[in-house]
């Protein structure tokens, strides 16, 4: 069974996560699910007869919808029947598509990696051509585009109460990896019933690092397959492409980050392989990737990539 949720504003959040929402959507786990995203506020939006396509729905939220916290816009919350504090949300990306022709480009003074080096704001409007699935830079470069989704995340604790969407944390949220594209999963913990997860901060695309605060943003489509897993046993969140595993750190600190992502790296390889952790230690420094996620939100995300093909192969009965 597929559900298709459609961005409103009646099933988006403008900035925030929150558990106790309500839910825009139910589903059973296992069920697949289309979710429809918007991006940014009037200040990005290209002005009207410039040629571009904007989602009608946008121009409403703009209009109904109140900007509670600095964030993103998300469509959701979509809950999972049963789902529970210390389950594990299996989100299987099946699809990711482009929901317009253009997306913006944001450089803001006191922000992003060089904060003081950029004393002037600059918006860009970037043209997309969604069937050549290139962005056409103002310079005339002919970027490729990979979509995906800065935001994914499930509700964060009750305790926590309403929080931005900017600060990436435990319960994923502005995760903005850019390995997340079609045919990935990310496997995130489950803080409150139902899960409550959420999308948005829809990317064209994105450097590692997201450098000057925003990547090229833009409205997407996004298919799920939401998975309620209690064989699983995470306190923060995972990922696995068709060939490597991805563990995540996220943090003020990027050393921080590292070692959380490297520690959680360690825990996988020993509970998939059966290695020791001293094996399982030097096989990430032989082989593992650590890479800089982000360096713009608050809390600096970092992650680990480690092919899987090197943990499938069967530890030799000499070692």
């Amino acid at each position: 069974m597929t559900s298709t949720l459609k961005a409103s504003p009646e099933t988006c959040a403008w900035g925030y996560f929150d558990a106790t929402l309500p839910r825009a959507l139910e589903v059973e786990s296992g069920e697949t699910v289309v979710i429809e995203t918007v991006s940014g506020g009037p200040e990005h939006t290209p002005p009207r007869g410039a040629g571009f396509h904007i989602p009608p729905e946008l121009i409403e939220i703009h209009a109904r919808s109140d900007r509670q916290l600095p964030g993103h816009i998300l469509t959701g919350p979509v809950a999972v029947a049963g789902a529970r504090p210390g389950h594990v949300l299996e989100v299987q990306i099946l699809d990711v598509k482009l929901r317009q022709d253009w997306g913006w480009n944001l450089i803001r003074p006191l922000s992003g990696t060089l904060p003081d080096d950029f004393q002037t704001g600059r918006v860009e409007n970037i043209p997309l051509d969604l069937d050549a699935m290139t962005a056409r830079l103002s310079w005339g470069l002919d970027l490729p585009l990979k979509p995906f989704f800065g935001v994914m995340g499930v509700a964060p604790p009750v305790n926590w109460g309403r929080i931005s969407t900017i600060q990436p944390r435990a319960h994923g949220g502005n995760i903005d990896n850019k390995e997340l594209v079609a045919g990935t999963t990310l496997y995130l913990p489950v803080f409150a019933e139902g899960a409550l997860f959420s999308c948005g901060d829809g990317h064209g695309a994105q450097g590692d690092g997201e450098v000057c605060v925003t990547a090229i943003e833009t409205a997407l489509e996004g298919t799920f397959r939401l998975v309620l897993r209690d064989d699983l046993d995470l306190s923060y969140p995972r990922a696995e492409t068709p060939t490597h595993l991805i563990t995540m750190g996220m943090h003020e600190d990027l050393d921080r980050c590292a070692e959380m992502a490297l520690r959680d790296m360690i825990s996988w390889i020993v509970a998939r392989t059966g290695l020791s952790r001293e094996d399982a230690y030097m096989l990430c420094s032989l082989a593992g990737d650590l890479r800089i996620t982000q360096t713009v939100n608050g809390n600096k995300g970092v992650h680990m990539m480690m092919e899987r093909i090197l943990l499938d192969a069967k530890v030799s009965d000499g070692k």
